[in-house]
């Protein structure tokens, strides 16, 4: 088990792929749907969790694999630079107080919330390039390829945990 949850977190961190934000200085006030402990059953039998909590009205803290000894942590804001709903998150650290080794700490998701269940999906770095180097070429890069069915990644789908 500890091998599968190592390459989920491993899958995760390949995401984080990109050295610029998209949001600077968060505004967008959080989406509440989101906030709450999420798993989903993994191939084998595992579950990964997601925490999702507001750090105050503009951000969230993230946890994922939530629990584990091996989870990460982000701070997250949403983005609303598209008609493409965004959260960006920001990487900085494990639960084993690991730190970032380099600058590629941003990654951007889309989700959709329907009842108890979230899906969310990375943005695909083979479509919006990870050399960019400027927030407003990175929106510009996610605007012009909005269309494109493979933006982004494959949905994993998450259901809220009950109290």
């Amino acid at each position: 088990m500890k091998k599968v949850l190592l390459v989920a977190v491993c899958v995760m961190l390949a995401g984080c792929e990109y050295t610029v934000p998209l949001v600077k200085t968060p505004e967008i006030e959080i989406d509440k749907s989101v906030v709450g402990l999420w798993e989903r059953s993994r191939n084998g039998g595992q579950t990964e969790r997601l925490l999702i909590l507001p750090l105050g009205k503009h951000e969230y803290m993230v946890s994922y694999p939530a629990g584990s000894k091996d989870a990460m942590f982000a701070r997250g804001c949403l983005w609303s630079g598209s008609d493409i709903p965004l959260v960006q998150l920001d990487w900085f650290g494990t639960a084993q107080a690991g730190l970032p080794d380099n600058d590629r700490t941003f990654q951007f998701a889309t989700y959709k919330v329907e009842g108890d269940r979230v899906s969310v999906r990375l943005l695909n770095a083979d479509v919006v390039k990870k050399d960019i180097t400027t927030s407003a070429d990175l929106a510009k890069s996610i605007i012009t390829n909005r269309a494109k069915p493979n933006l982004f990644k494959e949905a994993m789908v998450f259901t809220k945990v009950k109290k």
